[in-house]
């Protein structure tokens, strides 16, 4: 059996599944309940808080033959085939490799042609802002006029390389960092699932490091299980990303109350000859 990551096999399939963006999950499941779904949308944020998953969940929405309260069946042939990336009516285009004004002329060629098998066509761009100006301008022509078949999803880590004329003609939703909180809930879930013990604190060690991407803290949460087996421990946690002891945090922080410049450069070095850059102190 090959293994999957938990970021891939804990991904979102509903929009109830999605968390941390309630503001853009109750607004899209609106839309798709009065039928007022835009011909774009630029969804925008930081990586790794779900992007990219509200993008092929809105595909799956405007797709699926049985949708139930508004979300995907994710058991009719549309569902399965997009949550498999192999449906030929939904398209995700990679911006920073695709950049250029062929690529996107081709798209424009392509999206003439009615669906094969679904309700839509839906191109999901991923990190729209690496496209040329030139290819910009091309697809410029296709969200004023697109077909009534088609639908544009763009997502970008930098709003602000987009031009406005591009943001303008779709509705933009805003992406927030995932609170620590959330975060940990989501490992607890995913662990119990799993059966794999764990104690809060390792956990909201994690949560902190990962700055409120859900991915990358499913990332942490792999490379650690991998290294700690059926059990995850704070110790085991710390050693791995190189989190500085308690102790010389409060010889660090007594220092700086105590105005003692020297325990204070002596508390640093010894930071240092662990390894762990002092950056990460602040």
């Amino acid at each position: 059996m090959t293994y999957q990551v938990l970021s891939l096999k804990w991904r979102p399939q509903t929009f109830n599944d999605v968390v941390g963006q309630d503001h853009v999950t109750q607004t899209l499941k609106n839309a798709f309940a009065k039928e007022r779904i835009a011909q774009g949308y630029v969804f925008t944020g930081p990586r790794g808080i779900g992007k990219t998953t509200m993008a092929r969940l809105m595909a799956k929405g405007l797709n699926c033959h049985n949708p139930v309260d508004h979300e995907p069946c994710n058991s009719c042939s549309n569902c399965q085939e997009i949550t498999e990336s192999r449906s030929m009516d939904v398209l995700e285009i990679d911006g920073a490799s695709n950049r250029g004004i062929d690529e996107i002329r081709n798209l424009r060629e392509n999206i003439k042609f009615s669906p094969m098998n679904a309700n839509f066509k839906v191109y999901i761009i991923d990190e729209v802002h690496m496209l040329t100006t030139q290819a910009f301008n091309a697809l410029l022509r296709t969200l004023e006029e697109p077909p009534p078949h088609g639908k544009f999803i763009m997502c970008t880590t930098d709003i602000h390389k987009m031009p406005a004329t591009i943001i303008s003609r779709c509705q933009r939703f805003d992406f927030n960092r995932i609170s620590s909180t959330i975060i940990s809930d989501r490992m607890k879930y995913i662990l119990d699932e799993e059966k794999i013990k764990y104690d809060s604190e390792s956990l909201a060690a994690i949560s902190r490091k990962a700055d409120g991407s859900m991915r990358d803290a499913l990332s942490i949460l792999d490379q650690v299980i991998s290294f700690a087996g059926e059990k995850i421990e704070f110790e085991q946690i710390s050693s791995i990303l190189g989190l500085i002891p308690y102790d010389l945090y409060f010889n660090l922080t007594t220092a700086i109350k105590e105005k003692n410049a020297e325990s204070l450069v002596q508390v640093l070095k010894h930071i240092r000859s662990l390894g762990t850059p002092l950056e990460d102190v602040v």
